[in-house]
């Protein structure tokens, strides 16, 4: 499995805030922009608190097996696999998401901000910081997951390959 890269990430933050920017142009001259949903930034920390949960309590458990604590419960590999697996698609759909209300809350900000637009735009920047929290949620899950050098042998604790 290949690591995120961050290039990747950002890339796909700027092409998707850029292209929700003149969408929301494009749909503003048309007449109303439909608005930022209050329970988008929920959801995306939402997200986020579930991959940083999953990867601390892999970690604790990886520790914990590594130090081959009495009673110690073991993770499975295929566990790690599908959290990394989880974590990674979370990142890719969160940095997409994040650009989308990043450009149109960058609209609504240069398009002048009355009393309905703030909220909107308050909406979006939360959804973009949201969306931040989930990307570097998944990547602290990914390094937790990672099979440290030299056990390739996949007979390792927690041996699951990322």
């Amino acid at each position: 499995m290949k690591q995120l890269r961050i290039k990747v990430l950002v890339g796909l933050f700027v092409v998707a805030g850029i292209l929700a920017w003149a969408g929301a142009r494009l749909w503003d001259s048309f007449g109303t922009l439909p608005g930022v949903p209050v329970a988008a930034p929920i959801v995306l920390a939402l997200i986020a608190a579930v991959l940083a949960a999953t990867a601390v309590s892999l970690r604790a458990r990886l520790r914990a097996q590594r130090e081959r604590r009495p009673g110690a419960k073991g993770v499975d590999p295929l566990v790690a696999a599908r959290a990394v697996v989880f974590g990674q698609a979370s990142a890719l759909v969160a940095s997409l998401v994040a650009g989308l209300y990043g450009g149109v809350g960058v609209f609504l900000v240069t398009a002048g901000v009355d009393g309905a637009r703030r909220t909107q735009a308050v909406y979006a920047g939360f959804s973009v910081l949201a969306g931040a929290a989930v990307v570097a949620a998944a990547i602290f899950l990914e390094r937790v997951c990672k099979l440290p050098e030299g056990e390739d042998d996949g007979e390792g604790p927690g041996a699951a390959r990322t």
